[in-house]
């Protein structure tokens, strides 16, 4: 990848389109990837950590893949939800490109592949399903999530997965101090040094505790 990171906007190494197999909503797909995009070889431990622990998307509404790479979230919420709009968002212009080749390849009509700034201010999102770049640095990461979190739905909740050794679990007791009240935050799952983290947000008004007679 040379100089690029998969969070430049514009990789100037070569491009080395590639096609690979993977499994998505349990299917078989061949996909293109790309130099210069994250984990451009085979699907990474982290997403499929992600993808296998994680509840079913939402029916409809829209879906927000935060940091979408070349696809591999999207693609498996628009096969799974063919009647949700799905999102999928990254500074990379090359992995936008492959998203929307990729979901054109497969006839899935319903993702929209787009910058930060290209999402409509009034849309709102049922998930949010993400491998997010903790190598962007703590800073970006943070500003990251203080942007898109808040456009959950209410009663809608965000699934992040984040690698341990990065630190997991430092994010998870940021999120629940800086997202609060209104939120919350649990580790569901813990699987090949990886954590999957929910952040929930809640209604307003928050719901009643049940009172038994």
């Amino acid at each position: 990848m040379g100089s690029d990171h998969y969070f430049t906007a514009a990789p100037a190494s070569p491009e080395n389109l590639r096609a690979i197999r993977v499994t998505l909503a349990g299917r078989e797909l061949d996909v293109t990837t790309a130099g210069g995009v994250f984990s451009p070889d085979r699907l990474d431990a982290g997403t499929a950590v992600l993808l296998a622990n994680m509840p079913p998307v939402p029916p409809g509404g829209h879906l927000l893949d935060l940091g979408s790479g070349w696809g591999p979230i999207t693609l498996s919420m628009a096969i799974a939800a063919p009647h949700a709009t799905v999102w999928a968002v990254d500074v990379n212009e090359r992995a936008l490109d492959l998203v929307r080749r990729n979901a054109a390849a497969l006839g899935l009509t319903n993702v929209n592949a787009s910058l930060p700034d290209d999402v409509p201010a009034e849309v709102t999102f049922r998930t949010i399903r993400s491998n997010p770049p903790i190598r962007v640095g703590k800073n970006e990461l943070h500003g990251l999530l203080e942007r898109w979190i808040p456009r959950l739905d209410e009663r809608s909740d965000a699934w992040l997965v984040v690698q341990r050794n990065l630190g997991a679990d430092s994010l998870q007791r940021w999120i629940g101090a800086t997202f609060h009240p209104g939120y919350s935050v649990f580790r569901t799952t813990t699987a090949k040094g990886y954590r999957v983290l929910k952040v929930r947000k809640h209604g307003s008004p928050p719901t009643e505790p049940i009172t038994l007679g």
